[in-house]
């Protein structure tokens, strides 16, 4: 009745693996005492899990990725501490098994639930207000994306304590992936996790598709676009694109494991090298995927802080669509040693080398702009200057990746685990903390506290040279990737070194949080009605921080690139002799929710072999969607009055605190 679901599928003999899952359960319980003895559980109900709200769903995606963060970079420091003890001689604290699943499940978390979370979260917020839209063109679509994301985190969560996480690698080649080599539930969780997450993510690419090309404002057209929108834009073409390969190729995979097919075998027609091509026409869209909409955000803060407007605005647009083409076409690079043969290996390297271009040409756009610039030395400027610097190392390590010869020796290295992460880290993750830090304002009304931001800064970039140049050395040395038993005693000395800047990085993070609450705290103080004082270039600022739920009383009309700044000069950013008008929102919906409740159940039923419960929960979401479809009444209109109770206390805010250091706006 439950499968392959036994008592002995909880690792009670693993004390590493139980204290934290009772770390988990912990901080669970302790969460559901706080909410339920404040009585915020309605509230939190009604305003944030059922909310349509954009702006909402965007801070929800962003809490989720902080949370996961911690999650894979307690796997991180796990695996480093394994290195450096396993290279001094001694057992270390992880099992081989334990620790192929940690690797494989920090790769995972990273990527799917840190990286992909945050840069949605970011457009989600951004774009509607910067298009001067009121909502995204399905709202329930939405929340619906980011409820599948969240079964994805659930699952990968639940495979911590009970069953197992795949012991594959973070994409899961066959033959390691098959049901012959890993016949337990670890695949299986891997799959799931994916597989609905994905669906997730496909939707939003959908959804901010046709949000951007049919909802911008009148006058808006293409290249009167901020550039943020312009990688938003491109990013969800690559979505659209890319992920139902991913889906299929999952699809496949399982077909294999539950099925006995030999899509991705030695036998009876099947090929594991299709596996690996399929996987990867998906995987490297997925970097810029993450990458593109950071360079809008890189984009948007050098002009701001710099004080200038923004350097070859035509030349970044096409870069991006230049990168977005090319990124289709280089896929092959992360297998040059698998025997595809000269003259491909060549045309990929060239393709390689080619998309290099694009992303140089941003990188002096944005040196440009900040050339004989008045630069403000904000956080969100110092993790730009951050990126320029790691993105640019990365970058080059990338071009050297790009020939075959010295991938064929560095292919399996740390070389290309240092690379990998100078892409990511100085490229993803700075660009959202610079992008959450600049957007703070608009989105909640208060500034964030400079100082542990700086501190946070400096603790992020030095752990991160520290932790990842040694890397490189160690990858010419030798010492390749995923090993955790009987390392060669000569990498223990960088392997320390290492270790010592994930704990530098660690302290960064722990600032991170405590700069959220010193400023949640100090809010009152820091109450900063408008966003940045140097802001005004892009719609959002002609919207009071933090925007309503309508977003904008009157949709504004763009006669210039830089359409706020523009309004400002002209006087018409607020036009309060307008006639107000009742504006058509949508209703709060639970149906997101339950389906994803469903979908969880499914996912799970799934890996253990439960045909029953996967049966029902299937049904159940299909029932919910069927349900949801038949419901009408999922608009409302919020009336002249209530806007007008809203705009007036705006501008009361506004008179009584002074606007922007005692800028007005007319």
């Amino acid at each position: 009745m439950l499968g392959r679901l036994t008592l002995d599928s909880i690792p009670y003999h693993e004390p590493i693996i139980m204290g934290a899952v009772s770390g988990i359960i912990i901080v669970g319980l302790f969460i559901v005492i706080v909410l339920t003895y404040f009585k915020k559980w309605k509230y939190l109900w009604s305003e944030w899990l059922t909310s349509l709200d954009h702006k909402k769903i965007g801070i929800m995606y962003i809490l989720v990725a902080f949370i996961m963060l911690l999650r894979g970079f307690a796997d991180a420091i796990m695996m480093r501490a394994q290195q450096v003890l396993a290279s001094a001689g001694e057992a270390g604290v992880l099992p081989e098994h334990h620790y192929n699943q940690i690797f494989t499940a920090h790769g995972v978390i990273m990527i799917f639930f840190v990286a992909m979370p945050l840069v949605i979260g970011l457009i989600n917020i951004i774009i509607p207000l910067q298009i001067g839209a009121r909502d995204v063109a399905f709202p329930f679509l939405n929340s619906l994306s980011f409820w599948f994301t969240i079964i994805g985190v659930i699952l990968v969560n639940l495979s911590l304590g009970i069953g197992e996480f795949a012991q594959t690698g973070w994409l899961a080649y066959p033959p390691l992936a098959g049901s012959d080599v890993s016949p337990g539930v670890g695949v299986d969780y891997w799959i799931w996790s994916i597989q609905l997450a994905g669906i997730g993510s496909t939707l939003t690419g959908i959804n901010f598709f046709v949000t951007i090309l049919k909802m911008r404002a009148p006058g808006m057209d293409l290249f009167k676009m901020p550039v943020f929108v312009w990688t938003a834009l491109c990013t969800n073409v690559l979505i659209i694109i890319s992920f139902p390969v991913l889906t299929a190729t999952l699809f496949l995979l399982t077909l294999d494991r539950y099925l006995g097919f030999h899509f991705f075998t030695n036998e009876m027609g099947g090929n594991m090298m299709m596996y690996i091509n399929l996987i990867w026409i998906w995987g490297h869209p997925e970097v810029y995927i993450l990458v593109l909409p950071v360079f809008g955000v890189f984009a948007e803060i050098t002009a701001t802080f710099s004080r200038k407007r923004l350097f070859g605005y035509n030349s970044l647009v096409w870069a991006t669509i230049a990168i977005t083409i090319l990124s289709f076409i280089v896929w092959l690079h992360h297998f040059f040693t698998m025997g595809a043969g000269a003259n491909v290996n060549a045309f990929f390297g060239i393709m390689t080398m080619v998309i290099a271009v694009p992303t140089g040409v941003k990188i002096f756009n944005w040196i440009f702009t900040m050339y004989e610039g008045r630069i403000r030395m904000h956080s969100a400027m110092l993790w730009t200057i951050g990126f320029l610097i790691t993105f640019s190392i990365g970058g080059m390590s990338g071009v050297l990746l790009a020939m075959p010869g010295a991938d064929f020796v560095l292919h399996n290295s740390l070389f290309l685990v240092a690379h990998f992460h100078n892409v990511i880290i100085g490229g993803v993750v700075f660009g959202c903390m610079a992008g959450i830090t600049y957007w703070f304002p608009k989105i909640f009304g208060f500034t964030l506290n400079e100082t542990w931001g700086k501190l946070s800064f400096f603790f992020w970039i030095i752990g991160f040279f520290i932790a990842f140049m040694p890397l490189y050395a160690l990858g010419f040395m030798g010492m390749t990737r995923r090993i955790s038993q009987n390392i060669d005693p000569q990498f223990h000395s960088l392997l320390v070194i290492a270790s010592c800047g994930v704990c530098i990085i660690a302290m960064g993070i722990i600032c991170q949080l405590i700069m959220f609450y010193v400023s949640i705290r100090d809010r009152k103080k820091n109450i900063d009605l408008t966003g940045d004082p140097w802001n005004g270039r892009t719609l959002e600022w002609s919207v009071s921080s933090p925007p309503p739920f309508y977003n904008f009383a009157f949709i504004p009309h763009v006669e210039d690139l830089d359409a706020f700044w523009d309004m400002k000069e002209k006087g018409k950013a607020y036009k309060k002799f307008k006639k107000y008008e009742k504006i058509h929102m949508p209703r709060n919906s639970s149906a997101a929710i339950i389906i994803s409740a469903f979908g969880t159940v499914l996912g799970f039923a799934l890996v253990w072999y439960i045909w029953w419960l996967a049966i029902i929960s299937f049904c159940g979401m299909i029932a919910t969607w069927i349900l949801k479809s038949f419901d009408y009444d999922t608009n409302y209109y919020v009336s002249v009055d209530e806007i007008e109770t809203i705009e007036k206390q705006h501008f009361d805010k506004i008179s009584e605190t002074g606007l922007n250091n005692g800028q007005q706006i007319s």
